[in-house]
């Protein structure tokens, strides 16, 4: 193997070059310069693997295998390599270890360059990507690949990929809008003389979603391990934290997996609903029958106004409006003695969000009334109880009762702030708020409209 190996890196050296060597136009029938570039990469690795010593793997003897065959297609005039150059960057990713991972990137990198619109270079360039822990990116590739491939079946393992990736990352951003909340928490109430205190060691740990995985798994934990010393394990900020990391360990070690239970939806947190609604206008609409009747009206004012939004949100049972109503947002409180029983949710909706608690009686109401179809995201556990959730609004329950559910999505939607806008609609009358919700709405309000049909929050 040492002398076969010797002998293919002298034919890649003599064809393609040796590193720094310029890439030169393409003379008459011979490799593409990009070609050319990709066999210098593989030449820089089989040197190292020359220099490593004697082989013993065989996932590296079949990567040489296959840059012997790119060799060869690079060398035959009017030969096509391009699907020797995809199988050794996957034979490279395949070998293991960064210096694979790098190499089957600069493959993919040259394949791109190649074939812009190659559905196997751009997954080669999200798998390599992904290997290398640069998550945000891998998930850019995985995009073009799925924007280019026509097999939705062929695509599934891809897009779970995808949302593997984003709820890892997602669970980094609440992390760190958790620890943001409690920062200026604690400045407010314990550091008014300016001494940063033990706080500030939390808030130094460098966290993103956007560093290498293996170094935001490192950040991770630092942080989990100074929030627990400053605060103690008994802190409810601390104990989503916690929860928080965990997650995010499980979806680094594995991807997610559909949950039979919830009929095919797919499960969103607070940085997926402000994806949702980011830049969106939405308006919540009451559900009396004067609203319904005014929806359903051929022609009517109403209903031309309600269609002009990006998004529609309806709340609880919708009684009045009609069954084929467009609702892009469903809103539901679980009320009454846990665990809650009701008639299912078969309102179709591109996303449902229910609110209850206590935890496990809340998954059990969703696993039990959740249609198969009905909806495409389905609001997870942290999107439950965000008037009380520590790591959201964090108020205390009210003495009045438990809020409405419109006014539970108003807080929540006020909260992420992504929205472009948000109006409600047909809140008065018997639709009006209690007291207290008015009161907020009010001090909130920006415009109202002529016929106090619509309300415009600020």
């Amino acid at each position: 193997m040492g002398q076969t190996l010797t002998g293919l890196l002298t034919s890649v050296r003599a064809i393609a070059g040796r590193p720094g060597t310029q890439t030169r136009a393409r003379p008459g029938d011979g490799p593409d310069p990009g070609l050319l570039a990709a066999l210098r990469h593989c030449g820089d690795h089989l040197a190292a693997l020359a220099a490593s010593g004697p082989l013993t793997d065989a996932r590296r003897t079949r990567l040489i295998a296959s840059i012997g065959a790119l060799t060869t297609a690079c060398s035959t005039p009017g030969a096509d390599a391009f699907d020797a150059l995809l199988r050794t960057g996957q034979q490279a990713l395949d070998s293991g270890g960064d210096a694979g991972a790098r190499l089957a990137l600069a493959l993919a990198d040259e394949a791109t360059a190649l074939r812009a619109r190659s559905k196997g270079a751009w997954r080669l360039r999200g798998n390599a990507l992904d290997a290398l822990g640069r998550s945000e990116e891998a998930i850019t590739a995985y995009e073009r690949h799925l924007a280019l491939q026509q097999n939705t079946a062929a695509s599934r393992d891809v897009e779970r990929r995808i949302a593997t990736l984003r709820a890892a990352g997602d669970r980094i951003d609440e992390a760190l809008a958790l620890v943001g909340n409690g920062e200026e928490a604690r400045d407010g109430k314990e550091d008014r003389g300016g001494g940063g205190g033990g706080a500030a060691g939390a808030g130094a740990v460098r966290l993103s979603r956007r560093l290498p995985a293996a170094e935001a798994r490192a950040a991770f934990t630092e942080l989990v391990r100074l929030r627990t010393t400053e605060r103690g394990a008994a802190d409810p900020a601390v104990r989503r934290l916690a929860a928080l990391y965990a997650e995010h360990r499980r979806l680094s070690d594995r991807d997610l997996m559909a949950d039979p239970l919830l009929g095919g939806a797919e499960p969103i947190g607070v940085p997926g609903l402000r994806r949702f609604l980011a830049d969106r206008t939405v308006c919540l609409v009451a559900d009396t029958p004067h609203t319904a009747e005014q929806e359903q009206r051929p022609g009517s004012s109403l209903a031309a106004l309600i269609e002009g939004y990006d998004l529609v949100v309806r709340c609880d049972a919708v009684r009045h409006a009609a069954p084929t109503a467009r609702t892009d947002l469903h809103a539901v409180t679980l009320r009454g003695d846990s665990p809650w029983k009701g008639p299912r949710w078969d309102r179709r909706a591109t996303a449902r969000l229910v609110f209850g608690d206590p935890l496990p009686h809340w998954r059990l109401a969703l696993r039990s009334r959740l249609v198969p179809g009905a909806q495409d995201r389905i609001g997870d556990a942290t999107l439950r109880r965000p008037l009380h959730d520590p790591a959201l609004l964090a108020e205390a329950a009210a003495a009045d009762g438990p809020a409405s559910t419109a006014y539970t999505v108003l807080r929540l939607l006020d909260f992420l702030g992504t929205a472009a806008r948000v109006d409600l609609i047909g809140f008065e009358g018997p639709a009006a708020l209690p007291p207290r919700e008015r009161e907020w709405i009010g001090a909130r309000t920006g415009t109202t409209d002529d016929t106090a049909v619509r309300i415009t929050l600020r």
